[in-house]
Order: structure tokens, then C-alpha cells, then sequence
């Protein structure tokens, strides 16, 4: 063999080499790396209706559920209920004055939520310490609940109510149906706690997959019913919001898709071409601050729509 042919060869070696490690950095960046955003989510909020007032009346901001509302995850001052009251110094310019202080000058946070607790626990635990309110008062109540009762236990323990990751969709009715009625219940204690009126937004459950349910590689165990299972319970939260008038969806999944385990794979049905972040935190189960603050924003869009033609009306309920 010629000095001209191994020189030849070795180049080659080192080509395919280099195409090697480069792939194989590329499969890792579009199939594990999940990128941290810095800027502001999505969607747009409307700046219009934050610019006057909603009413005078005294107004209770109650935050219900799990960690979610709770706001685990989120940086000091981040999370959605945080950013819902008021704006911080450091404000993205967009929502610079958008929150509830600017509309409800006698605004009152109340975060009762705690992290870890299921839809029975929000029950047994949060309803239970709440105090009435006066007449006078009006109750905007933010709820996200329902999560922990379908990923815990992470497969650790067999399948059960509140606890029911890895379940199988034919075994969930009854406790959809249970849940269902633990929904019914919360705005019916609202409604007393509240006799001058209240409006309950509830979050329904984001999918950490986008969409294709490989829970595996977000490092739990495989689930094949996981999607189906979360399917009923969203369709669960959406009848609730639909039969009270006094309720309304927040479409969390949606807003998520694409910002999950996928974020990064550019084909994928749900990229976002313009945000191709990672909107969970470190657990999985929970916001990021970036995540936290769409969340804020599907809040306060709704909340714009729904509460001052309700803060026109003294009526308790509708």
C-alpha cells in the first residue's frame, strides 16, 4: 500500500469518525437536550381590558389544588398565582400592568393549595379550613387539581384511585366518576363560602409527552393506557366547566404541546418553530418559570373575558 492510499484511508477514517460524533450529538440535542427559554410565553394577552378597573368590590384571589398552584418550580415571585396579583420589577414589557392589583384595587391573595395532594385531599384538607366570606366579597377561585391522582404513584405501587399511574383505561370509570363529583363539590362549597358571587378557573392537565405518551423517556415507567387515562380525566374537568356556569376551562394541554420531552425534534407534529423550549421543571410533574408564566397568561386571557360583566352583578351565583 502506497504513502498517497493510507494517507487516503486514515482521512476517511477520521471523516466517518467526525460524521459519527457529530450525529451522534445531534440525535442527543433533538432527542434528550431540552432547552431552558428565557423570555416571554405564550400566547398574547390583550392589553386593552387591564386598562380600567373591573370593580371596587372586595375581591378574594383563592388558589386551590397542588403544586401547581402552588407554584413548586417556580423562581421567587414566578409562579402563575404569584404573577397573577402583580407584575415584578422585572416584568416581560408586554404584561407590564396586566395583573389583578391593576383591575381590583381591593384585591386579596389567599393561596390554600399544597403540593403533593390529589382531588381527595383538596377536599379533606383545603375545603375544610376555609372561612366565609361577607356578602360584600366576591371569590375568584384558581384551581389546578387532578394530576397527582393520575401519575402518582410512578408505577411503584399497583394501580388505585389517587394513585393511578400505569392503570388501564377500562379500570379508571369509577374513579372518573368519583372524581367527577369531588369537582361538584368544590364549587358548591365555593358558592357558600362566597355568597356575594364567585367564578372558579380550573386548569386541566397537561401532557409532558406531547402527545405520544413515551413517558419512558422522561424516566418512568412505560404506560400504555397513560394517554387514554388522562384523556377521561380532562373530558372529566371539560363537563364540569361546561354544566357550571359559574366555571371555566383553562386549556392548559394545549398551550403546552410541543414545549415537553419532544420540544426540540423539529418534526414533530407539535414543534414550535419560534419556541422550541422546555416548559417543565426538573420533576417533570411541575412548571418551569417559563412555563408558569403561559400559564399566567391563559388566566388572565380568560379572566378578561369572564369576570367584569360577572362584577357587574351583586348576584351570588348565577
Amino acid at each position: 500500500m502506497t504513502v498517497k492510499r493510507r494517507t487516503s484511508r486514515t482521512f476517511a477514517l477520521i471523516g466517518s469518525g467526525l460524521l459519527i460524533i457529530v450525529a451522534a450529538v445531534a440525535y442527543r440535542h433533538y432527542r434528550y437536550d431540552r432547552p431552558i427559554g428565557t423570555g416571554p410565553a405564550t400566547p398574547s394577552i390583550p392589553r386593552a381590558p387591564f386598562e380600567t378597573p373591573w370593580s371596587e368590590r372586595r375581591v378574594v384571589l383563592l388558589g386551590l389544588g397542588d403544586s401547581v398552584t402552588q407554584g413548586l418550580g417556580a423562581s421567587p415571585g414566578k409562579s402563575y398565582f404569584d404573577r397573577l396579583v402583580k407584575n415584578r420589577a422585572d416584568e416581560f414589557p408586554d404584561l407590564d400592568g396586566v395583573c389583578l392589583t391593576r383591575v381590583f384595587p381591593n384585591l386579596e391573595p389567599m393561596n390554600r393549595s399544597i403540593s403533593g395532594t390529589t382531588s381527595m385531599e383538596c377536599l379533606d384538607y383545603q375545603l375544610p379550613k376555609l372561612e366565609p366570606q361577607d356578602v360584600d366579597t366576591f371569590g375568584v377561585i384558581v384551581v389546578t387539581t387532578g394530576g397527582n391522582d393520575v401519575i402518582h404513584n410512578y408505577g411503584r405501587t399497583p394501580p388505585r384511585e389517587g394513585a393511578m399511574f400505569g392503570a388501564k383505561r377500562d379500570q379508571v370509570d369509577e374513579w372518573v366518576q368519583n372524581y367527577d363529583q369531588r369537582l361538584d363539590t368544590i364549587i358548591g362549597r365555593m358558592r357558600e363560602i362566597f355568597p356575594g358571587g364567585c367564578h372558579l378557573f380550573i386548569g386541566n392537565i397537561y401532557d409532558p409527552t406531547d402527545g405520544d405518551g413515551d413517558i419512558q423517556h422522561a424516566g418512568l415507567p412505560a404506560w400504555s393506557d397513560g394517554l387514554r387515562v388522562l384523556e377521561v380525566y380532562n373530558d372529566a374537568i371539560a363537563r364540569f366547566a361546561k354544566r357550571h356556569p359559574d366555571v371555566t376551562m383553562i386549556d392548559i394541554r394545549s398551550e403546552f404541546l410541543g414545549h415537553g420531552i419532544h420540544c426540540t425534534q423539529f418534526w414533530h407534529r407539535c414543534y414550535h418553530k419560534a419556541s422550541p423550549y422546555y416548559w417543565y421543571w426538573d420533576n417533570l410533574e411541575d412548571p418551569n418559570d417559563q412555563g408558569y408564566d403561559a400559564i399566567r397568561r391563559l388566566f388572565l386571557i380568560e379572566m378578561s373575558r369572564v369576570l367584569p360583566s360577572r362584577l357587574t352583578s351583586p348576584a351570588a351565583t348565577p
